[in-house]
């Protein structure tokens, strides 16, 4: 009878230890979710006078969606950044 009560204990044990790296491996992740682009056809981002990269992709997506009948972007607060050391890329 020992043996049969050491074998449900044993068994009772795995469950638990299972059970207990389950719920230890779950939970909530406080992960950011993915940041969405704003549409290019609303605003220009804040963050497009910061590089001339960041600035020409704001350009490549405005121009790939060819907003025909959409109202122009306020383009006031626009500084297009500058950068005297950067090689030169070619326009595609």
């Amino acid at each position: 009878m020992k043996s049969q009560n050491k074998g449900k204990y044993v068994a009772w044990s795995a469950v638990a230890l299972a059970a207990f790296v389950l719920a230890a491996c779950g939970g909530g992740s406080d992960d950011a979710p993915p940041s969405v682009a704003p549409d290019p056809t609303v605003s220009v981002p804040a963050n497009a006078n910061d590089s001339i990269d960041v600035f020409i992709g704001y350009l490549q997506r405005l121009v790939m969606l060819t907003p025909d009948g959409v109202e122009p972007v306020d383009t006031s607060s626009v500084v297009p950044p500058t950068d005297d050391k950067a090689e030169p890329v070619p326009v595609n």
